[in-house]
C-alpha cells in the first residue's frame, strides 16, 4: 500500500474514532460503560489459539464495521439505546485501531493486515 493511501486510511480511523466518541457523548450512556466495553473486541485475539486462519476470522468479525453498523441501525430503528451505545463504543474501538494501523488480518499471519505490515512482520526481510 502506498504512503498516501495508508495515511488516508489512518485519517479515516481518526475520524471514525472521533465520530464514535462525539455520538456516544450525546447518548448520555455513561463513561463507565464506555471504559468497560472499549477493549471488548480485542477478546477476539483468543481465536488465534486455534491457529492463524481461525484467529484472523475471529479478529476480523470483531473488527469489521458491519457488526457495529447493523447493531447501531437496529438500536436506532427499534429505539434500543443500549444497543446504539454499544455500537458506538465498538465503532470507536475500530476507529482507534485503524488510526494506529491495525487493520483486518490475513490468515497468513497476524502482522499482515489490509493496512500493511505491523509488528514483527514489518521487520521481516
Amino acid at each position: 500500500m502506498n504512503v498516501v493511501a495508508a495515511a488516508w486510511q489512518r485519517l479515516e480511523g481518526v475520524a471514525l474514532f472521533g465520530a464514535g466518541l462525539v455520538a456516544y457523548a450525546h447518548m448520555d450512556a455513561g463513561w463507565i460503560l464506555f471504559a468497560v466495553l472499549f477493549l471488548a473486541p480485542d477478546v477476539s485475539f483468543a481465536a488465534y489459539l486455534a491457529g492463524p486462519s481461525l484467529g484472523a476470522l475471529g479478529y476480523n468479525l470483531a473488527h469489521s464495521l458491519i457488526g457495529p453498523l447493523v447493531l447501531g441501525a437496529v438500536g436506532l430503528a427499534a429505539s434500543i439505546p443500549s444497543a446504539t451505545s454499544v455500537a458506538l463504543i465498538w465503532l470507536a474501538h475500530i476507529g482507534l485501531d485503524r488510526a494506529l494501523g491495525y487493520g483486518l488480518k490475513s490468515p497468513e499471519a497476524f502482522g499482515v493486515t489490509h493496512l500493511g505490515l505491523i509488528g514483527r512482520a514489518r521487520s521481516r526481510p
